[in-house]
């Protein structure tokens, strides 16, 4: 900045002018509500650097999907880019994750020792700040995680989560409900750095935001820090950021193209034009900022940008889904062709919060409520409870905000086989033989894998694909466009790789002498002319079929093996739900097609019994 222009600057901030303090949350959440979280992290460092060289000083770059997902879908270790990241920023730069309370970085609740692993091993992979939430607003749920995150030296932002009830709905999320929370912070002692409010799904009414922080300002006093954060998705994001600074709000989270707008946050560079004549100042050389979008485009141009990702979408005001969670799971839907459900999934949405007890809309409880209302729309209403979904609201991952509807907690109760709880969810985490870092370190030493810190931690929070994943076995779903290509000759041709879909699933076949490379693995291999024996048919015995798309996770039985109705074959995922597998009838495996890490389509066959 030259000499004179440095001088206009520092009169103009001695004018009353009212500085804003700035994050930028395109490369955490503006990954996540545009991509799905899945960005090679070596494609952004660019932009990211320019961020920094343009005067940036306070970034989102960790924590939510974007641990699970480079490790899911980028085949990256996501503490080795946490790495780069910090090596790329420098020492002195804020960076923030965002924790989901006792969920810290998943859709499932952990005990004591992950909780307290997480915090120690952000702060060791270069995190400064994290943002602690929990999606109901259950207090209980931040306590622990909340001590976990100021003993390792980290600053915390405790925040409460916000969004508009689906319409004609009423008993929670308005100005006394978002205040008796707060208190509840407050009378808890849980210590914190600054307080955000966070509305993943950007359907708050500006008038309740400006109301809301008004209160929370009167509350906390003059010195603190509360930071407002929501979406543009149903068309009103900054409208209410507007809202939220006239109500007392010093700082917001903004994003920058292409990952602003639509689904994201506002962008920097809107909202710097939006505050022009008030007395609302962002402290940014705009020049700088425009040069950094640029920089950031053509980091990201080969990147699939979803349609849905740039649009308003009124109905979210009705069906609460967070930018995060929509574009997440519409990659999913593209992943198992099933994209054209997406309308009536997000129409059955507004039902299911209804009746979930009015958790706010955002992960995990966003996607609990995707979950259910994908099965409600797939296999009929309520026919199918979500695992996830019917433990919220039998209470095991804490008070919801109302409470659930009797009928849909009866039906969990039968489907699960759980009874409703009240006891605290790290309490019940510490009792149960299935989660902690015993059973992180078991899974990592059956696999035959290092033992350390950053290993516990994914194996603990991303459980059975996290183990592929370091053994090396991981996939890559990141989403490109792909360059047009030449349609195929139909003379012959020398290659000897193909796909070969059999019973619906995919197989890459590579040929090499008597050697065949099978999704990755070696058979030896001949072919012969004519059918010297005939094999076991596709209508022989009994099919065990692939009700949706999917991944294996786990096979649990052999050929040969002798089962009876209901034994679980093997454990798939679909769209970020693990489901078993189980037999329709008493028999003996007479073949397994699948294993481990393949992938399948709906009414594929994965196994048959005779």
């Amino acid at each position: 900045m030259g000499v004179r222009k440095r001088k206009f600057y520092i009169e103009y901030k001695f004018m009353g002018k009212k500085l804003i303090k700035l994050m930028d949350t395109s490369f955490r959440d503006g990954f996540q509500s545009v991509y799905g979280a899945r960005v090679f992290v070596d494609d952004f460092i660019p932009a990211l650097k320019s961020a920094v060289e343009a005067g940036i000083r306070h970034f989102e770059v960790a924590g939510g999907a974007r641990f699970q997902s480079p490790i899911f879908y980028c085949n990256e270790n996501a503490f080795e880019t946490m790495d780069k990241i910090r090596a790329a920023v420098g020492p002195d730069i804020n960076l923030q994750s965002l924790s989901r309370g006792v969920n810290v970085v998943g859709l499932d609740s952990q005990p004591r020792d992950v909780i307290d692993l997480h915090a120690k091993m952000f702060k060791k992979h270069g995190v400064t700040t994290v943002r602690n939430f929990d999606a109901l607003n259950d207090v209980n749920n931040l306590l622990y995680s909340s001590q976990c995150i100021k003993k390792h030296g980290l600053k915390h932002e405790v925040t409460i989560t916000m969004m508009e009830l689906p319409i004609g709905c009423t008993g929670a999320h308005d100005v006394e409900f978002y205040e008796r929370v707060l208190r509840s912070i407050l009378d808890a002692g849980i210590e914190f750095d600054s307080l955000a409010f966070k509305d993943a799904s950007g359907t708050s009414a500006p008038r309740k935001v400006f109301e809301t922080i008004k209160r929370t300002r009167e509350i906390l006093g003059a010195d603190a820090d509360i930071r407002f954060h929501s979406h543009e998705t149903a068309g009103t994001g900054l409208s209410a950021y507007l809202a939220a600074l006239e109500g007392g709000a010093n700082c917001i989270d903004l994003s920058m193209k292409p990952v602003s707008g639509g689904t994201a946050q506002p962008d920097i560079v809107s909202m710097w034009h939006a505050l022009k004549g008030t007395e609302y100042d962002l402290d940014i050389d705009v020049e700088r900022i425009l040069k950094t979008e640029e920089i950031f485009k053509e980091c990201m141009k080969d990147y699939f940008l979803p349609p849905e990702a740039l649009a308003v979408n009124p109905m979210i005001i009705s069906s609460p889904l967070p930018g995060g969670a929509l574009t997440a799971n519409t990659q999913m839907l593209r992943d198992n062709n099933l994209m054209d459900k997406f309308p009536e999934i997000v129409s059955a949405m507004k039902e299911v919060v209804e009746k979930g007890g009015f958790g706010t809309s955002v992960t995990p409880v966003s996607q609990f409520y995707f979950q259910q209302a994908f099965n409600n729309v797939m296999f009929g209403k309520w026919k199918k409870i979500a695992e996830g979904y019917g433990k919220m609201v039998l209470g095991y991952f804490g008070k919801t905000p109302c409470t659930p509807d009797p009928e849909v907690v009866k039906i969990a109760e039968e489907q699960l086989g759980l009874q409703p709880t009240t006891e605290t969810v790290v309490d019940l985490n510490d009792k149960d033989p299935n989660k902690g870092l015993e059973v992180a370190k078991k899974r990592l030493e059956d696999a035959n894998l290092p033992v350390n810190d950053e290993n516990l931690f994914i194996s603990a929070a991303c459980k059975e694909k996290g183990i592929l994943f370091l053994q090396g076995k991981g996939t890559i779903g990141v989403r490109k466009n792909e360059p047009a290509k030449e349609a195929p000759s139909t003379a012959s041709s020398d290659s000897n790789e193909y796909t070969v879909t059999i019973n619906g699933k995919k197989y890459a076949i590579a040929l090499d002498g008597n050697k065949a490379k099978v999704n990755g693995k070696d058979y030896d291999f001949s072919v012969k002319e004519g059918i010297e024996a005939k094999g076991t048919s596709s209508g022989e015995g009994t099919p065990v079929k692939a009700a949706l798309p999917g991944n294996v996770l786990k096979v649990l039985v052999s050929e040969g093996d002798t089962i009876e109705e209901g034994d679980v074959i093997a454990v798939v995922e679909a769209m970020k739900m693990e489901n078993s597998v189980v037999a329709p009838e008493d028999g003996t495996v007479a073949s397994i097609v699948v294993a481990v890490g393949d992938s399948f389509e709906a009414g594929a066959t994965l196994a048959s019994l005779n």
